[in-house]
């Protein structure tokens, strides 16, 4: 047994002396490093190492989550002792208790791969050589002598767990991941500064992706913002890059929430089972790809991880219910939030869809905006570039897109081959009929 989960069983037994009916308890401890590198040497470094645990306390009807990072014996109970006297002061809720434990059972028995044995053995040395690297991928693709300055940063944490309830759950979790990124500002002739970056990460330092090609396509991205201006407003399709795909598939996520149904804030409340969306739209919930961002074996409830689909063909097949509001929604939970969410493919990538598309707008970045999860409208700033006979042509920014997200996804006309591979989800590149630019 872990020292963490010793330490959460502990917990867990101190806290039902003290009085709590029901309780869980997770022991963690964690690292972060950042290496921030500017303009030829270290701007900053910051390390963080924490260790705590955290507690929910169920007494008599009522619910308390707290946590501490004192962990001497006598420190530990007054705290318990102060926190279970606090959530008696507290109104009862009757949907406040733990899981069932009928949902910890059918844990997957697989290793997921999400911590790399090699972490500790990441110097500052290394560190400092990779952000080198990536300033000098980034100078290398100035053949302007345009840049006005480089920003590279790496950083690199490990994180382990262990939780452990009254009623039977027990779980541990170790994770690490390594990011690195470069940013770019350049000059424009109209003394503008405009700005470009690019990153990339993984769980294990030796498939990070290349520094220098991370560098090299920061300054691209920067330099190719160079004169951007506002094209005319119009209806036209949209393409967006799949590495900021995620913003739109957010908006939908939002709203598939166990509160926001709850709450009565959801455009989606009631469509169980209905289209949602064009029928080229399939994601699926995979919380058990080795080496995914999002993967794990249990949610946040304790709830065994499972594969299951979100959206099937353009149907919505599950929402995100975890077990509080399951309770007031009087429906089974599923699971808290999402994992790795994976879409079902095209054929094409970006090049090739923009040659279908022909005339239209592909959009790089969003800036700003919102979207209503009660109604579905939103308005989001967007740059990019204009698509002119199924080629990129000229910059854009400072423009919008509004709508409803609702009637957007019908109007999904195309799905790439591409999925973005630095998040948990994998956006492709997607496209949209007629979409309404607001611009000059």
């Amino acid at each position: 047994m872990s020292e963490l989960l010793q330490t959460a069983k502990n917990a867990v037994m101190l806290a039902r002396e003290k009085g709590a009916t029901e309780a869980s308890a997770s022991a963690y401890k964690s690292r972060d490093v950042e290496l921030e590198w500017r303009d030829g040497k270290v701007e900053k470094i910051t390390e963080a190492t924490t260790r705590g645990l955290s507690f929910t306390l169920y007494v008599d009807g009522r619910y308390s989550s707290v946590s501490t990072s004192d962990l001497r014996p006598e420190a530990l109970a007054t705290f318990l002792d102060d926190s279970i006297a606090m959530a008696k002061t507290l109104s009862k809720d009757p949907h406040r208790y733990l899981t069932d434990p009928k949902l910890y059972e059918g844990r997957a028995k697989v290793d997921l791969q999400l911590a790399d044995p090699n972490h500790a053995s990441v110097t500052p040395e290394l560190r400092r050589a990779m952000a080198k690297e990536l300033e000098a991928g980034a100078l290398a693709a100035d053949k302007n002598d345009a840049i006005i300055s480089v920003t590279t940063g790496v950083s690199d944490s490990s994180w382990e767990s262990a939780r452990v309830t009254s009623n039977g759950f027990e779980g541990e979790n170790r994770q690490t991941t390594y990011w690195m990124s470069a940013s770019v500002t350049a000059k424009d002739a109209d003394g503008k500064r405009p700005e470009g970056s690019h990153s990339g990460g993984a769980r294990f330092y030796s498939e990070m992706p290349n520094a220098t090609e991370i560098g090299r396509q920061g300054t691209e991205r920067a330099f190719e913002t160079i004169g951007a201006e506002r094209a005319p407003s119009a209806v036209l399709p949209l393409i967006v890059e799949n590495r900021v795909a995620g913003r739109l598939v957010r908006a939908i996520l939002g709203p598939l929430g166990g509160r926001s149904l709850q709450q009565k804030q959801s455009f989606f409340e009631g469509k169980l089972g209905t289209s949602i969306a064009n029928e080229l739209l399939t994601i699926v919930d995979d919380p058990h790809v080795p080496k995914g961002f999002g993967s794990r074996l249990y949610d946040s409830d304790g709830i065994a991880a499972k594969k299951f689909s979100v959206i099937e063909a353009g149907v919505l097949k599950s929402y995100y219910i975890d077990v509080y509001y399951g309770r007031k929604l009087g429906v089974a939970p599923t699971s808290g939030g999402s994992s790795n969410l994976a879409f079902t493919l095209g054929t094409k990538n970006q090049a090739e869809l923009m040659k279908d598309v022909k005339d239209g707008i592909l959009v790089t970045g969003f800036l700003g905006g919102n979207s209503n999860s009660t109604t579905g409208d939103y308005s989001f700033g967007i740059q990019g570039f204009l698509v002119e006979k199924g080629e990129r042509t000229r910059p854009i920014s400072e423009m919008n897109i509004s709508g409803n997200i609702g009637e957007l996804f019908h109007k999904l006309a195309a799905v790439g081959n591409d999925p973005y591979p630095y998040a948990s989800v994998k956006t492709p590149t997607l496209v949209f009929d007629a979409v309404q630019f607001a611009g000059g």
